[in-house]
């Protein structure tokens, strides 16, 4: 074989070689965007599921949150105002359900294209949630509750209605049992999102890397 054959040769293996640099670089790209598209989808779904949780917590209502909730042929007023108040929540979430479904679809790509670790605050965010939703169920029935054989557990009942009303309600008490943990989730998914997306590399990064390291 001669030079001309040779240097031939090594210029087609060249070729390959930065074909396939090329592939593999462009996957890699497509791969980041598509994480990327993913972060900054969920990041802006989680700043919106915040919002909605302050509103699912408003302390004042409107008439129309309740009017769907009729009263029952043998229920008291007390019962069925206990029920009336208790709705809201579920009025409003109503409103934010598809935003809801679309962060419970989210969590599995979330977990395929970053990492299952990393989609701890789905479920964070799912727990706060489902505390508010089962708070406004107890309420809906410890509201009407009147009669009690004894003081103690009068007192024991308030005592739980007035958790659950904290949970239910926002600043209903100095220390907030939602509102922390809801900006902790949402901490945490900005870290976790702002690293992929401050993380991008680009081809034209990837080609402009020296091939040989000095010395």
């Amino acid at each position: 074989m001669n030079w001309s054959d040779a240097l031939h040769s090594i210029s087609i293996l060249i070729g390959i070689w930065v074909a396939i640099s090329g592939i593999n670089a462009w996957r890699k790209e497509h791969m980041e965007k598509r994480k990327i598209e993913l972060a900054e989808d969920t990041l802006a779904s989680f700043y919106e599921a915040s919002d909605a949780i302050t509103y699912l917590r408003h302390p004042f209502s409107y008439p129309s949150e309740k009017e769907e909730i009729e009263q029952g042929p043998k229920e008291s007023k007390a019962s069925w105002e206990a029920r009336k108040n208790a709705n809201v929540v579920f009025y409003r979430y109503k409103q934010y359900q598809e935003l809801f479904n679309k962060i419970h679809a989210l969590r599995y790509r979330f977990m395929a294209q970053i990492g299952r670790d990393e989609a701890k605050p789905f479920e964070d965010l799912r727990q706060i949630t489902n505390e508010i939703m089962n708070s406004a169920r107890h309420l809906s029935r410890w509201w009407a509750t009147e009669h009690f054989i004894t003081a103690e557990k009068r007192a024991a009942h308030q005592k739980r209605v007035e958790e659950q009303e904290a949970i239910f309600w926002a600043n209903s008490v100095e220390e907030d049992p939602i509102n922390p943990r809801v900006e902790t989730v949402i901490k945490e998914m900005e870290s976790i999102c702002k690293s992929v997306i401050e993380g991008r590399s680009s081809i034209a990064d990837y080609f402009n890397k020296p091939i040989f390291k000095k010395s």
